[in-house]
């Protein structure tokens, strides 16, 4: 391989993928570092009010002191704020607000609180997942007890599904907890309030612990689509899972709208946790001394963005809408060319950030050695330098697996067919090109990035 680039479409780093940062929290988070610049008109009146307020929250007035090891109180009561208003009103209290070195240290410090007793622990998990779930399971020491997203029927959640998964774990591990990515991550579904009062309703039966992955919640672009949170539909239910049904959402600056992944700050929400619990949590999270103070900043931003009437407000806004629109219109396009190639399928996307096709090759161009994944991912990288993300432990056949693509890469598209091209053309003689040189131009007339 000789590529003086490798193109990545696997990562979720939004940014990497030509992502500009929104210029609100640039703008409070440069007043933070450097407060020479509240004394001139050098940013908008409201983002030199919003650094000044967070400046007096920090010790010493500035961002190089530490906060306390779950985040600074001030950001963790405005987080609580947003997701009280989000969620129609239902308390939240920053208490119960952990801000964490990312989504992934929130989810090691409930895996080792929730999987202390005896036995073999395990958590349920989707399948597909988020790729870097498994390992971290493997890191804790948790066995990971699979349920089968029904991609059939837009990647639900049935119910069915999940009594068959731990029925199949009885005898050699315990779970502990389901863990939930709703949106779906990779696969990009939002689950109706039905589908999340089912797995309430699930959990409640099994005792589980819910771990809900909801970090591409302000991301949903497709039209009848609305994310509601599960701590929301828990309220609302009333008893007895209102105040039973154990709880932690997850959220990030990584993903979704933001995108700020080099900041590597999330926050945890804890609901219906008993307050020892919620101690030993933040006893673990010491360790950590405190999360990075300038990804506290952008959080903040984040859960208390410009209102209507202030400076910011409309280029804010404007700069999240654009955002929104680019991943519809990439993703919705790359969908129509991707389920117009033969071999592929690809269901719509409601959220997120990736694309997650389908692809079948005849049985005569897999070998005993390889898979299709392997195959095609290799290729790709080897040829042309496209790291694309795939996965076949959801299916039984080896010639079929799903492919993980980034949503704002989708302007790269082109690429990706032409070595799809290529690579058909190698590999499947004796059973004809799946994908020609008519389909790529075809292709190219009918998408414009």
């Amino acid at each position: 391989m000789n590529m003086k680039k490798v193109l990545d479409l696997s990562s979720g780093d939004s940014h990497n993928a030509g992502l500009k940062p929104i210029t609100f929290v640039r703008q409070v988070i440069a007043g933070c570092l450097y407060p020479s610049l509240l004394q001139s008109d050098a940013l908008p009146s409201d983002a030199r009010l919003r650094a000044q307020m967070l400046l007096r929250h920090f010790d010493g007035g500035s961002i190089g002191s530490y906060t306390d090891s779950c985040g600074s109180m001030y950001v963790r009561n405005t987080i609580a704020e947003s997701i009280s208003l989000r969620d129609g009103g239902v308390p939240s209290s920053p208490e119960q607000v952990f801000i964490t070195v990312e989504t992934q240290r929130g989810l090691m410090v409930m895996m080792r609180l929730l999987c202390q007793s005896e036995g073999v622990s395990a958590v349920m998990i989707p399948d597909p997942a988020p790729h870097t779930l498994a390992r971290l399971l493997e890191r804790m020491g948790v066995v990971p007890v699979p349920y089968r997203l029904q991609e059939q029927c837009g990647w639900s959640v049935e119910r069915a599904e999940l009594n068959r998964a731990i029925q199949a774990s009885r005898g050699r591990c315990s779970p502990r907890a389901i863990y939930i990515s709703n949106p779906g991550d990779p696969t990009g579904h939002v689950q109706s309030r039905e589908s999340i009062e089912d797995v309430i309703r699930f959990a409640a039966d099994e005792e589980l612990f819910l771990l809900v992955n909801e970090v591409y919640q302000n991301t949903v672009f497709a039209d009848g689509s609305e994310f509601v949170s599960y701590k929301r539909v828990l309220a609302e239910m009333g008893a007895p899972y209102t105040e039973s049904v154990q709880l932690a959402s997850l959220h990030s600056l990584s993903n979704g709208i933001m995108g700020e992944c080099g900041f590597r700050t999330g926050y945890m929400e804890l609901v219906n946790v008993d307050q020892a619990v919620m101690l030993y949590t933040e006893v673990l999270l010491t360790g950590d001394l405190c999360p990075p103070v300038i990804g506290q900043i952008a959080l903040d931003v984040m859960s208390d963005p410009p209102h209507p009437g202030e400076p910011s407000y409309f280029l804010y806004t404007q700069e999240v809408a654009s955002r929104l629109m680019t991943l519809k219109c990439n993703v919705s396009r790359a969908v129509e060319v991707i389920n117009d190639l033969p071999g592929f399928s690809c269901l719509s996307v409601q959220s997120g950030i990736f694309i997650y096709p389908h692809l079948t090759l005849p049985h005569s161009a897999v070998t005993h050695a390889q898979s299709v994944g392997l195959l095609y991912s290799r290729r790709l990288l080897e040829d042309q330098g496209v790291c694309v993300g795939f996965s076949e432990d959801h299916t039984h056949s080896r010639s079929c697996c799903h492919f993980s693509l980034h949503g704002y890469n989708c302007v790269n598209f082109y690429r990706i067919l032409q070595h799809e091209s290529a690579l058909n053309r190698r590999q499947v003689k004796s059973s004809g090109s799946l994908i020609g040189t008519d389909d790529v131009t075809a292709a190219r007339r009918s998408v414009s990035f």
